[in-house]
């Protein structure tokens, strides 16, 4: 009996690669891998080449603290960018909540638990007023939260003056407050579990509800998301609320710790903030990016800014350091993002 060519005897058996190979080529895959590379090396050089006290619990400290901070604002301002837009309100919320409370505090001497309920509720209706001028009359939320930021900062700076006399307050939390918001271990401050307590829900959000995924599918392509029922509108709104709100609680946190505030405080998180979640693996242009990358990002930033000093060089070159890094995040983000897709596509070919 003859064989025919069309079916042959023995077929080779298809090899599965196995469950470790998979885990690590779908990690490769994902967007905050460059990223944890990035920090890994970053810090790796820092070993090498700064003071041994640097990488003591003091000198970490020195990084991680002003990390959790941005860390605590990059996330929201990630959500938002994910979502196709931008908040450069941040370090005006930030300073007109700190403010607020120092003089509700420090100078009036009212009630501290009701001076921060009305310093939540303040800042939210800020990032209310951003949310209903981007959605309502469809301007670039760049242009809208650059004004927001102007006046908020004009408003802060110049209130202060006229009812205070002065651009900076002096006040001090009563021990409760002082335990939430600026305890310490071993020089670390409680914001790394602000920080760690926001991550955990922003990732579980953005991976395992549908809000996350409507997030995903605005900075996408807003229409189509429109077209399939999403409320774009009401979540664009809400991620500027939560956007100023986190704002808010960094103002908070450092009143507390500082004990007091000054109008200036906050507008270095203007475009730090957007450059954390950039190098966290987050796209410019929306649709694509993680909660994890965006913590990354800001434990890199910071470790870079103050690793610098460690070094005896001149901190003059801390900029071109940053500067270099964000343009390597952009390109590398790009590269995985087209790999990303194009591994989607071949799976489901």
């Amino acid at each position: 009996m003859a064989t025919t060519l069309e079916t042959p005897m023995f077929e080779k058996p298809t090899v599965k690669p196995s469950r470790w190979k998979r885990g690590i080529s779908n990690l490769a895959y994902r967007p905050e891998f460059s990223v944890l590379i990035g920090f890994l090396a970053i810090y790796m050089f820092f070993l090498l080449t700064t003071q041994p006290v640097f990488h003591s619990l003091a000198g970490t400290s020195t990084w991680v603290d002003p990390a959790a901070e941005l860390g605590i604002v990059a996330i929201p301002v990630g959500f938002l960018m994910i979502a196709g837009e931008f908040d450069l309100s941040v370090g005006s919320v930030l300073a007109f909540s700190s403010m607020f409370l120092a003089a509700w505090v420090g100078y009036f001497h009212y009630n501290i638990w009701l001076g921060l309920v009305l310093a939540f509720i303040l800042s939210a209706l800020v990032g209310l007023i951003n949310g209903i001028l981007v959605t309502r009359t469809r301007l670039p939320s760049f242009i809208v939260t650059l004004g927001t930021q102007l006046v908020l900062t004009g408003v802060t700076l110049g209130g202060s003056t006229l009812i205070t006399g002065s651009s900076s307050i002096d006040m001090t939390a009563t021990a409760p407050v002082r335990a939430l918001f600026s305890s310490n271990w071993n020089q670390f401050n409680v914001s790394i579990l602000w920080l760690a307590a926001i991550a955990i829900l922003g990732h579980h959000i953005l991976t395992n509800t549908r809000m996350g995924n409507w997030i995903t599918a605005i900075g996408g392509d807003i229409e189509t998301a429109n077209r399939a029922g999403v409320l774009t509108s009401r979540v664009r709104i809400g991620l500027f609320v939560t956007t100023s709100l986190a704002a808010a609680l960094v103002g908070v946190i450092q009143a507390v710790e500082y004990n007091g505030s000054a109008a200036s405080n906050g507008q270095v998180y203007v475009f730090n903030a957007i450059i954390a979640v950039v190098i966290g693996g987050i796209l410019l242009t929306g649709g694509f990016g993680t909660i994890i990358g965006a913590v990354l990002g800001a434990m890199t930033y910071q470790l870079v800014t103050q690793g610098i000093y460690f070094t005896g060089w001149d901190t003059d070159w801390s900029n071109a350091l940053i500067g270099g890094l964000l343009l390597v995040a952009v390109v590398s983000n790009n590269w995985f993002r087209k790999a990303a897709v194009a591994r989607g596509v071949k799976k489901g070919s």
